[in-house]
């Protein structure tokens, strides 16, 4: 322990606390309205952990030196930010969100319920499973985007908002582990420990099923009452404006080459640009893309890796010591103020883990991915697209810690059982 890693561990629990009172920010700046801009600045969620990211590179560079400090900075891997930004913008993008709706309307003219119940139902449970193909950050957008208009809005009691919320952030959670290459600290062990997605799928895929399943189901049930059908987001179109089967086939096929080429920055940065030509060459079939909040969101996620490089001295030799049930615990705990994949990749170091260990600390992790913004990475894609549904249009740490309780019970005995 030297002094670098004690400012950044300091920083990093300054950082937590600026993440809860995140909301009183937000209260600051409707009080004092000729600060109004400056406490909204410090509200936004994302832009917590970027702006403590500065200041431990500040303070980096008064204590070691400006050399070391941008040696750290260049040393950590942004590929994660980097790739939800770019899986944001495109999956938010109108076509894929159009045929995504459709589909999902389809499926719901075909049960004999409610058309809305089912919508909500489909958005909590089959679109959060569908992050096990299309990477969690994707589902979290598109779901987000579906749900915004029949629940995340005004009129719906707070206390079903946070509770839809949490269900929404665990079940993304705990749905992309089907496979070896969608969820974030699933990612982090794949290799090392040879898992492939037969083995996500035998030993954590139908398990995180069931309990994506029963949360959806629990928290639709609650809702049913204050549901209505919401406007189709195309209400305005005329046949000249329409969205042309090729112009969706074409941005679902950037979607699947950004997927695919997730951990080469390069290649898939390339493809974004690509992206961003075509759809101001169709501007016609486009809606305005969600850039800005695309950049929040992976701005957020480097200052998380930035400020979590840092903590690999205290949290390893916690991670190594449990035993397996504890490591579970400990690991669906430390996750809320951690980020799942930090933890797992910091299990991965680890020579010797049993089996039964490394099963342990990776349910945890996934199970305790709704708890907090910082848990699980596409749970700020989720804040910046939905908060504004909200009260003050802010997300309250202990509400969605209270909203995710419950599923995260669930998803946990569901792993353990």
């Amino acid at each position: 322990m030297n002094t670098i890693q004690i400012i950044g561990a300091v920083l990093f629990g300054l950082a937590l606390i600026h993440t809860f009172a995140a909301k009183s920010f937000e209260v600051l700046s409707h009080r004092h309205p000729r600060h109004a801009g400056l406490f909204h600045l410090l509200g936004e969620v994302e832009v917590v952990f970027g702006f403590w990211a500065f200041v431990l590179v500040i303070a980096m560079a008064l204590v070691a030196g400006g050399d070391q400090a941008i040696a750290y900075a260049e040393s950590r891997q942004y590929t994660e930010p980097l790739f939800v930004f770019v899986v944001m913008v495109v999956a938010a993008s109108r076509p894929v969100l159009d045929i995504m709706q459709r589909l999902l309307l389809a499926v719901a003219k075909l049960v004999p319920l409610r058309t809305e119940l089912v919508l909500v139902w489909l958005g909590l449970a089959l679109v959060p499973l569908t992050g096990s193909l299309i990477t969690e950050p994707a589902a979290m957008t598109l779901a987000a985007l579906m749900l915004a208009p029949q629940i995340f809005r005004q009129g719906m009691p707070e206390w079903l908002k946070y509770a839809a919320l949490g269900v929404l952030f665990v079940n993304v959670s705990i749905g992309g582990t089907l496979t070896a290459y969608a969820a974030p600290p699933v990612l982090m062990v794949a290799a090392t420990w040879q898992w492939d997605s037969a083995f996500m799928a035998s030993h954590f895929g139908w398990k995180a099923a069931i309990a994506v399943l029963i949360n959806a189901s629990a928290v639709t049930f609650l809702l049913r009452k204050n549901l209505r059908l919401a406007a189709p987001a195309d209400t305005a179109d005329t046949s000249a404006n329409k969205i042309p089967l090729t112009v969706a086939a074409i941005h679902l096929a950037f979607l699947a080459a950004v997927v695919v080429l997730g951990h080469h920055p390069v290649l898939f940065l390339g493809i974004f640009l690509l992206f961003l030509g075509f759809t101001q060459a169709y501007q016609r079939y486009q809606n305005p893309l969600i850039v800005k909040e695309g950049l929040l969101v992976g701005f957020f996620l480097a200052g998380l890796v930035v400020l979590g490089g840092m903590q690999q001295w205290w949290l390893q030799p916690i991670v190594s010591s449990l035993a397996p049930v504890a490591l579970f615990f400990s690991a669906l705990g430390l996750t809320a103020i951690t980020d799942n994949a930090a933890l797992t990749y910091l299990g991965s170091l680890i020579n010797g883990i049993s089996a039964e260990a490394q099963y342990m600390l990776v349910a945890g992790a996934v199970a305790g991915g709704g708890l907090t913004v910082i848990a699980n990475a596409p749970n700020p894609a989720g804040v910046s697209l939905l908060r504004r549904g909200f009260q003050d249009e802010s997300i309250g740490a202990i509400g969605l810690l209270l909203g995710a309780l419950a599923p995260t019970a669930v998803a946990a005995l569901a792993f353990l059982l």
